[in-house]
């Protein structure tokens, strides 16, 4: 402990440990800004091909899978239900590390609620930033058959009805045991504050049924300096979307309406949909695909761009699309859904109903004219406003409370 009594020693985890998606970010961003602030820290996650190279690797629990055969998914299943190696590998890191605060992340199905148990019999402060709904969705999205559903916030059990897992029997019926052994009453009991990044999202917990007191409302952050934001008469002829192209993001609307309207966009990213996505609008000639990009390169793309479009239709939490957007100096028009509408004001973008080609249209268009000849956003100010807000400066002093000191 430090003098003035704050933790000292921090215990970050995570099921991933590289730049997969917004926790993952979020972890390395943590884990980069609890070293700057004098920090003894350590790192969990599974053993992973990908993961970055880390000296706590050695504690990390073997890699599971839910593809494969039966006996990898009966691992998976293990895994999920807090058996097999990951309690002997992270009892080891407690043991050697002992940290005062254990701050989970995402942890389900590829590792386990059962650390939040372990960390709190061993005595820690345990702390839970929340990046999805898999508290009180079972199929983590609030999404079934491609629409919002909150049926499982009072009965687990709709999971399995609704076959919301991929359509899967099988799939719903692992979520819904594993939302019936993770239940709130128990998760709760081991559980000091949950970090929820969006008042949306405390709304959420809070409905099903989880303690308001217990849930700090705390936006994410960025952790790198970021350039002077460029002016119109020096941005790119452009405007973009940086992200993953799945179902629940919203690309396919956006490139509906985009192969509408006579601007280029620039599409940024890889997933599931990237090949079939980019067969379908392969004649579009406004529409490019630019696949996969490292970070240094997502953020000249977002300062250059005109502005970037966030056209979600799930409930998004406080994604970083936006974020590293507003930090870049470049306008949003974000799709009016989950916590997306608590980030963008008249001053840094626009909002417009979600899951509808024609009505993305014309804020597509507008939001040209707005950042034409004569714009009416101004970079500078827009950059500046962010990086106040999601400032690491600030999230620390916050986690600091959080944390007990």
């Amino acid at each position: 402990m430090e003098a003035n009594g704050s933790p000292k020693r921090v215990l970050v985890v995570n099921k991933f440990y590289y730049r997969r998606g917004g926790d993952c970010v979020y972890t390395l961003n943590l884990e980069r800004m609890l070293d700057v602030n004098g920090h003894d820290t350590a790192i969990f996650a599974m053993q992973y091909p990908e993961n970055i190279e880390s000296v706590w690797s050695r504690y990390f629990p073997s890699e599971v899978t839910f593809q494969g055969g039966a006996a990898q998914k009966l691992k998976a299943v293990r895994r999920m239900s807090g058996h097999g190696d990951i309690r002997e590998c992270f009892s080891r890191l407690l043991r050697d590390f002992r940290p005062d605060v254990v701050h989970l992340n995402n942890i389900h199905s590829y590792l386990s609620p059962v650390l939040a148990e372990m960390a709190k019999e061993y005595g820690a402060r345990v702390v839970w930033t929340l990046h999805d709904y898999k508290l009180v969705c079972p199929a983590y999205s609030c999404l079934c058959s491609g629409k919002v559903c909150e049926a499982c916030f009072t009965d687990p059990k709709a999971v399995l009805t609704k076959r919301c897992m991929k359509g899967s029997l099988a799939a719903s019926a692992v979520a819904y045991a594993e939302a019936r052994m993770w239940n709130p009453e128990r998760i709760q009991r081991s559980v000091d504050a949950f970090i929820c990044p969006s008042r949306f999202m405390a709304l959420k917990m809070e409905q099903g049924g989880y303690d308001p007191s217990k849930l700090v409302v705390l936006n994410n952050f960025i952790n790198s300096s970021t350039p002077e934001a460029l002016d119109y008469s020096r941005r790119g002829d452009y405007y973009c979307y940086v992200g993953r192209l799945s179902p629940e993001k919203g690309v396919e609307t956006l490139l509906k309406a985009a192969s509408r309207v006579q601007a280029k966009l620039l599409v940024a990213g890889g997933g599931p949909l990237f090949g079939e996505l980019k067969a379908r609008f392969a004649d579009v000639p406004q529409i490019t695909f630019m696949g996969q990009l490292g970070g240094g390169a997502v953020a000249e793309l977002l300062r250059q761009a005109r502005f970037s479009v966030v056209p979600s239709e799930w409930y998004e939490n406080n994604p970083f699309s936006v974020i590293e957007s507003l930090c870049a100096g470049t306008p949003v028009l974000g799709a009016e859904i989950g916590g997306i509408p608590e980030l963008i004001t008249p001053d840094n973008g626009m909002l417009f109903p979600p899951g509808d080609a024609d009505a993305l249209a014309e804020p597509i268009k507008e939001m040209n004219r707005r950042t034409g000849s004569a714009p009416s956003f101004h970079p500078g100010r827009i950059r500046a406003e962010a990086l106040k807000r999601f400032n690491p400066d600030a999230h620390y002093d916050a986690l600091r409370a959080i944390y007990g000191g």
